[in-house]
């Protein structure tokens, strides 16, 4: 299964910087580099990134096991931790949640990497202000207001969203499936996700009426506002057309019950075998700030973390068996990532406060067991 990979937070912080070498998976850069526009737009480059954003901070401890650290777990969070015996074993000493069979079936098909105990230096246990550090992929002492994958088009598309969509890209550069962007692609003057709840109905807004518009605040403020709604109904347009002409094989997404996040990323494979040419997704879950009720007293592996987990689970193993029937699956990579983890020392209310680094999970076919 492959020895699994031990990232410190220092070592992260330093791959996540402007300043660090590339980081590929697949071929495709994730991290934001001054690399040239035909590097990441040839017609050859069709890599596309998929990131799930875990909302609330997620118990990693209580997700990820390390078996030989399982006693020292018991004796500071006996109230809430998961049987032994129930936990999924992926290798000799590592295990998942129990109800996170979908995302062993990712691992036994080899398609599944676990980083444990990401983070960062000097750990801020705000949601804001670490969502923005982790979003930004700056250091917690700056206050960067550019998302990472913004800054990376900064590098070669400063003038966006002005004469966007054109002839030469015609699609969106990102899109956040839910009702509002993600602060991943914030770039200095706009927000290169576009934010889509429903592909099939993107909806589309009336322009302001034309003429001259005054040379004034208000001028330029109409002039902005037409132009952006311009922009959007053009690329709803080339969204609702790609969802149109895309599929879904597996039938998983049933079997899964639908639920939020699976629905979301079912949109994603459908977009991209329907031809679009977006490269970054971004979907989102909510509800992992669990400072009570985390478990079912006396069922520790039920209550509200286990059903998150669940969803995350079958949403990936459905998401991921998607693609591979579609045979797009060679393009796609996955991430989760949560802005903190939960101390080791549960509460009294049966569940966990804010903490610092947590597991992350990468998916695809380019992943080995990590």
């Amino acid at each position: 299964m492959g020895k699994k990979q031990q990232l410190s937070r220092r070592n992260f912080m330093k791959m996540t910087s402007m300043a660090a070498l590339p980081l590929t998976l697949g071929g495709f850069p994730v991290l934001a580099q001054a690399m040239s526009k035909s590097s990441l737009f040839q017609a050859e480059n069709d890599k596309i990134l998929v990131l799930i954003q875990l909302i609330g901070g997620n118990d990693g401890l209580n997700t990820v096991f390390e078996q030989s650290q399982y006693a020292n777990l018991q004796s500071v969070r006996s109230n809430i931790i998961i049987p032994q015996s129930s936990i999924i074993p992926l290798n000799l000493d590592t295990g998942l949640h129990p109800v996170m069979t979908g995302m062993q079936d990712v691992w036994n098909k080899q398609k599944l990497g676990i980083i444990q105990n990401v983070g960062y230096p000097d750990q801020n246990r705000s949601h804001f202000r670490s969502t923005d550090i982790w979003n930004s992929a700056s250091s917690s002492q700056v206050y960067e207001s550019r998302g990472w994958i913004g800054r990376y088009y900064d590098i070669n598309y400063s003038n966006y969203p002005t004469g966007f969509p054109n002839a030469t890209n015609p699609h969106p550069f990102a899109l956040t499936i839910g009702n509002i962007v993600s602060e991943t692609c914030q770039g200095a003057s706009t927000n290169y996700s576009l934010a889509i709840e429903d592909p099939f109905n993107p909806g589309s807004a009336f322009a302001g009426a034309g003429g001259n518009v005054s040379a004034n605040c208000y001028g330029d403020a109409l002039t902005f506002l037409n132009d952006t709604i311009a922009q959007t109904n053009a690329y709803g347009a080339v969204v609702e057309a790609a969802a149109n002409a895309g599929n879904n094989l597996t039938t998983k997404y049933d079997d899964f019950g639908n639920t939020e996040l699976a629905t979301k990323l079912k949109h994603v494979a459908r977009l991209i075998s329907g031809g679009l040419q977006t490269k970054v997704y971004i979907v989102q879950i909510g509800g992992f700030d669990t400072h009570d009720n985390q478990v079912v007293n006396g069922a520790n592996d039920t209550g509200t973390h286990a059903e998150l987990l669940k969803e995350v689970s079958d949403s990936i193993c459905a998401f991921q068996e998607d693609i591979e029937l579609l045979g797009v699956d060679h393009r796609v990579v996955g991430l989760t990532y949560s802005e903190f983890g939960r101390r080791i020392r549960s509460n009294g209310a049966l569940g966990t406060d804010h903490g610092d680094s947590a597991p992350l999970f990468l998916f695809g076919n380019c992943v080995e067991n990590q």
